[in-house]
Formats: structure tokens, C-alpha cells, sequence
């Protein structure tokens, strides 16, 4: 019997954000069929050191687009938001219960409420409070409720206060590792001029380099949240892969959250790819 198709929705507060949280899996599930649409809050047009806005949102927009087709996304939608400006309002949470409604998600998947950045705070709150009013039907009644409640779910951050992430799903994403670099590589204003100039890191020029020589300064200086992630959750990896789990470089986990659909926890981990 074939396996049912099924949608996964990745909320992030900038564009780049669902790459980092999920393009490893996304990559692998959409290879497998299923549907699998990023979404931005803001346009993220305060992402940059001299850009001005306006021009800054239209060039994110299109390197999310150019992300999607690397990808082979369903969709990259961008939401209408000022960059550093998110705040979980009404407004934004009835534009995410549509953006929910819409696509019909079996897993929505985005920031926990503990995050450096207080665009990702906002953005988790926001989605935390949709997991329950999507499914009420007189709410926002011009968008019709889904069949189902979608699992809700958190992706991998290295925040400790109040307590660490739970491993409750893990993926290994190596042997999609070059795509998901390509990925980002597609965001130019970001991992190449904002934040190397935010961190203070030597600005590169992408345009002298090699795509080898991109995805070697990619890997090396953001690579490293999924190498994290593979040994936060070794023990998970030798549970889901066995003695390969040892050697599992990259990864991509995820906790269950309390709100939405609460599946087993082998349910849980078998919506997200081997």
C-alpha cells in the first residue's frame, strides 16, 4: 500500500529560518512525495548592516524563491511583517490560522518560546496559540477548519533556560547535507554579508568562490547546529539507526509539543523521515 501523502508546514520569523529548522528533512520528504511549505512571519527586511529595507525585502523574497526551487518546495510564503517589529498580536495570529487552514498541514513545526531572538519568540507564541483555535470553527469563519488537528512541533534550538529540547524525533540529514547547503547558499544577504558581519566574522566574497569552496565556508561556519543536534541526540540516532547512529554527523530533531494532535511517541517519530 502506498504511503498517504502528507503536508508539512515550517513557521519561521525570517526567511532562512524554516531552512535551517527543517531543509535537511524537507529535502527528504519532499524526495518522498509529500508536500512541504516554508513560511516567514516577517519580510526580513532589517536583516542587513546597510541595505535599505524595502530593497532588502524584495531581495530575501527571491532568495527564498531560489531556496524553494533548490528545495523543490510546495510553497515560500512571506508574510507582511517588519523585520524586529513581530509581536504576537490578534492580527497575526488570525493571518496564521488562515496560512494553517489553507494548506491543511498534517505537522506544523516551528521556534521555541526559548530563542535569542525576540522575532522567534513572538512567532512560537503565535503558533502556540493557533494549535488549538484552528480547529474552532467560528473563529476566523471565512477559512474553513481542517479535517484534523495538526501535530505541532519544535525544531532543534541549543537554549538551555528553562530546559534543553527534547529528542523525541530525530533525522539524519548527511545524506542530504549538500542540498541543504545549496539551501542557504541561496541566501546571500544573510550567511554571507549580515551575519558574518554581525558575528564579526571576515566578510567572504561568494562571487570569486567555487560552489565547493561556498559549501566548505557554509558547513564551517553554519553547518554546525546539525552537527550539534546529531550529538545532543545520539542516543536517539542509535535508537532509530542502530550502529550507524554513531557516525551520523548531521541531524535534524524535534519535540512534540503539548498543543495540537498528541500522537505516540513512535507515531511521532515515524512522521519524520529515516
Amino acid at each position: 500500500m502506498a504511503e498517504m501523502v502528507r503536508n508539512y508546514l515550517v513557521i519561521g520569523a525570517h526567511p532562512d529560518d524554516p531552512d535551517l529548522l527543517f531543509g535537511g528533512c524537507a529535502v527528504k520528504l519532499l524526495k518522498a512525495g509529500h508536500r512541504v511549505k516554508f513560511v516567514s512571519v516577517s519580510s526580513g527586511d532589517c536583516g542587513h548592516y546597510a541595505m535599505e529595507p524595502a530593497a532588502l525585502a524584495l531581495r530575501r523574497h527571491r532568495e527564498a524563491q531560489e531556496s524553494a526551487k533548490v528545495a523543490g518546495l510546495t510553497g515560500y510564503e512571506i508574510l507582511d511583517v517588519p523585520d524586529c517589529h513581530v509581536v504576537c498580536t490578534l492580527e497575526l495570529r488570525e493571518k496564521l490560522i488562515r496560512v494553517i487552514r489553507d494548506f491543511g498541514p498534517d505537522v506544523v513545526i516551528s521556534h521555541r518560546l526559548c530563542d535569542y531572538h525576540a522575532d522567534h519568540r513572538a512567532t512560537a507564541q503565535c503558533v502556540m496559540d493557533c494549535a488549538y483555535l484552528v480547529r474552532v470553527p467560528m473563529y476566523c469563519a471565512d477559512t474553513p477548519i481542517p479535517r484534523k488537528d495538526p501535530v505541532f512541533a519544535y525544531g532543534y534550538d541549543a537554549f538551555t533556560d528553562p530546559r534543553p529540547i527534547r529528542a523525541d524525533a530525530v533525522t539524519e540529514i548527511d545524506s542530504v547535507a549538500e542540498t541543504k547547503l545549496r539551501m542557504l547558499d541561496c541566501h546571500r544577504s544573510q550567511f554571507y554579508e549580515w551575519l558574518p558581519w554581525n558575528m564579526g566574522l571576515e566578510a567572504p566574497e561568494p562571487d570569486r568562490m567555487s560552489r565547493q569552496e561556498r559549501q566548505e565556508y557554509l558547513d564551517r561556519h553554519w553547518g554546525g547546529r546539525d552537527r550539534q543536534a546529531a550529538e545532543f541526540a545520539r542516543e536517539a540516532l542509535r535508537e532509530r539507526y542502530g550502529a550507524r547512529g554513531d557516525e551520523i554527523r548531521r541531524a535534524e530533531l524535534f519535540e512534540l509539543s503539548p498543543y495540537g494532535a498528541q500522537p505516540a511517541p513512535a507515531e511521532f517519530r515515524a512522521l519524520f523521515p529515516d
